[in-house]
Order: structure tokens, then C-alpha cells, then sequence
């Protein structure tokens, strides 16, 4: 007897298990946020691809540019949580409140230290060569984004939550 107790609770286990990371499949504000991210960088490498006629790898994990890819995962996680949970209550308050947060950042401390490596760079390029510095390498310039850029990637997560909601 003391066999089929101990069969039964790892059989609950396995089923839980199982349970639990279907359940991150099933999870609409999840499955929304990733969605989100995911477009949002496609789209940067494809607009790359037919700007620029060329394929840039780093444009699907790299930050900055149209459509904030950041606005569009928090957005989208919390217009998901709010359609899952409902727009009442503490979940939806949290996941609005990190959003406009990282909004925030992206426009602000993000977009002020880009255009700061922007004058660095400069200055490191007029730089005489026998200077120190002179080899250094150039700091990354493309880290915040404009209003616009975070107003884009808002608009993209929250449809893509609402999309996400209708399946």
C-alpha cells in the first residue's frame, strides 16, 4: 500500500509539472511581453534588410531604434495582465507601473547617455594619434529611443496583447 501512495504522488508531481510549464504557454500576458519583443525586433531587422540592403544580426537582440522593442514587451505585458487578470486590480497596477517606468528610462537616462556617446565618439575621432586614447574603441551610441520610437512600441504591445487575447 505504501507503493501505490508513494506511485500516486510522483504521478501528482509529474502532472504538475507538466501543468506548470504548459502554463507558461497559456499565459497571455507571458506569451504577449515575448510576442511583443519579438515583433518588435523583426521588424528592426527587416527594416535594416530593406533600408540598408544588408542583414544585421545584432537589430534581434539589439536595443534602440523604431519601434522600441522594451515599450513593446512592458506594454504588452501589461495590457495581457490587465485583459487576464483585470485592469482593478494590484497585478495591473505593477505591470503599468514598471511600464511607464521603463518608458521613462528608454526617453530619458538611456536616450541622454546615447547622445553622450554620440560626442565622446566625436571627440575620440578628432583626437591626435599619438593621444592614449586615440585607439579606443567607440562607445555604442544607440541606447534610448525617441518618444515617438516608445510611443510605437506601446502601440505594438498593446495590440499584440489584444491579438494574443483573441486566440
Amino acid at each position: 500500500m505504501g507503493d501505490l501512495g508513494g506511485s500516486t504522488v510522483g504521478l501528482n508531481e509529474e502532472s504538475t509539472a507538466a501543468t506548470g510549464i504548459w502554463a507558461l504557454f497559456t499565459n497571455l500576458a507571458l506569451m504577449s511581453a515575448f510576442l511583443g519583443f519579438a515583433i518588435a525586433q523583426a521588424i528592426k531587422f527587416f527594416t535594416v534588410w530593406y533600408k540598408e540592403n544588408r542583414w544585421d544580426p545584432k537589430q534581434l537582440i539589439g536595443s534602440g531604434g523604431m519601434p522600441s522593442s522594451h515599450s513593446a514587451t512592458v506594454t504588452a505585458l501589461a495590457v495581457g495582465v490587465g485583459l487576464q487578470e483585470g485592469f482593478g486590480g494590484p497585478h495591473f497596477a505593477t505591470a503599468l507601473v514598471l511600464a511607464s517606468v521603463v518608458m521613462y528610462d528608454a526617453t530619458g537616462v538611456r536616450l541622454h547617455a546615447g547622445r553622450q556617446a554620440e560626442v565622446l565618439n566625436q571627440i575620440l575621432c578628432e583626437l591626435p594619434a599619438e593621444h592614449p586614447l586615440a585607439e579606443s574603441i567607440p562607445l555604442r551610441e544607440l541606447l534610448g529611443h525617441t518618444p515617438t520610437q516608445v510611443a510605437a512600441g506601446a502601440v505594438l504591445g498593446s495590440i499584440t496583447a489584444m491579438l494574443i487575447s483573441l486566440i
